[in-house]
């Protein structure tokens, strides 16, 4: 008798011992289930209030086009341009930033109708010399965006260059329509992509460069007689009273000497580049957007990337991005 009531009583431990084990693995995976639940929750949360932002920038962009009436000036000190504050949600807060590609050189304009534009050429030339990047990029990007396999340059590279690369792969023989392309040409460092980023975008090849938005750098390219110096008195220029059209740009004294002959220039802009950054608890999500704005005032979304980094840039003293 006592025999089986020790057996019975191991049995009772034993039973007790797997419900514990099986109850506390259902409380885990049940835990794990709510966690996994909430971040997923959280995530389309913080995705919707990423539309939110774009969708405000869009509704900025369209007021802006209703008051600049026919031949509309974009400038960075207009609405859209200027810095707002945070908007709180729940746990968290919305930063927007809108920022117009075409004061960006526009990598496309270094081919047009399949032949290198000597003009671009020459001022993307000049803009990674004011960067200090000494690499050959800028012919092995003609090379990239035209259709033919003869190198433009003794530092061009056609696709025998590239078959050689492991993986192999073949120059794009059309235009860029992102600028992570950029990563894709010979060579291509990741200092020097990051370092050229900021000033470069990747637009149809006929859009011109917007003078009154372009960062000082970027205008200093335009042409070998303009220097840093004289760039940054054209910006200042601009900031008390916008160019109305390029004449008045060209007619200024720092572009006194520059013939800027098949260079094209504008006092407006249809793409620009939205960034709406969330911060949700402890999640943090950046959806960069980029938007065109029609002549009649519409704006739509051509392309959206959360792959970018979740910063804003900051404004330096001197009101550039």
């Amino acid at each position: 008798m006592t025999r089986q009531r020790g057996v019975a009583l191991i049995t009772v431990l034993l039973v007790v011992a797997i419900v514990t084990v099986v109850s506390a693995a259902m409380v885990a995976r049940q835990q794990l289930a709510i966690r996994a639940s909430s971040n997923q929750l959280q995530a389309r949360q913080a995705w919707h209030y990423a539309l939110g932002g774009e969708a405000l920038a869009q509704s900025i962009l369209q007021r802006d086009a209703r008051a600049g009436g026919q031949a509309p000036v974009d400038h960075l000190g207009e609405a859209w341009a200027l810095p707002r504050p945070a908007f709180a949600v729940d746990e968290g807060e919305i930063r927007v930033h809108i920022e117009d590609l075409a004061g960006r050189f526009n990598l496309n304009s270094l081919v047009k109708n399949g032949q290198a534009d000597a003009a671009a050429l020459a001022q993307f030339r000049r803009l990674l010399l004011r960067l200090q990047i000494a690499a050959p990029y800028a012919e092995r990007l003609v090379d990239w965006l035209d259709v033919d396999q003869q190198p433009g340059a003794e530092q061009g590279a056609e696709d025998d260059a590239y078959l050689l690369l492991e993986p192999p792969y073949r120059t794009a023989g059309r235009r860029l329509f992102d600028l992570s392309e950029l990563r894709l040409l010979l060579d291509m460092r990741d200092e020097d992509f990051q370092r050229l980023a900021p000033y470069v975008a990747a637009l149809p090849a006929d859009h011109g460069l917007n003078v009154n938005t372009a960062s000082a750098l970027v205008l200093s390219s335009l042409g070998d007689n303009l220097s840093l110096g004289a760039a940054e008195a054209l910006v200042e220029v601009r900031r008390a009273s916008p160019f109305r059209d390029t004449a008045a740009f060209l007619a200024q004294p720092a572009m006194a000497g520059n013939t800027l002959q098949g260079t094209a220039l504008a006092v407006g802009s249809q793409y620009f580049q939205v960034t709406s950054e969330v911060h949700l608890g402890d999640r943090r999500l950046a959806l960069v957007s980029l938007l065109q704005r029609e002549q009649d005032g519409t704006v739509r979304v051509l392309a959206r990337n959360l792959g970018q980094p979740p910063r804003l840039p900051a404004p330096s003293a001197k009101g550039e991005r």
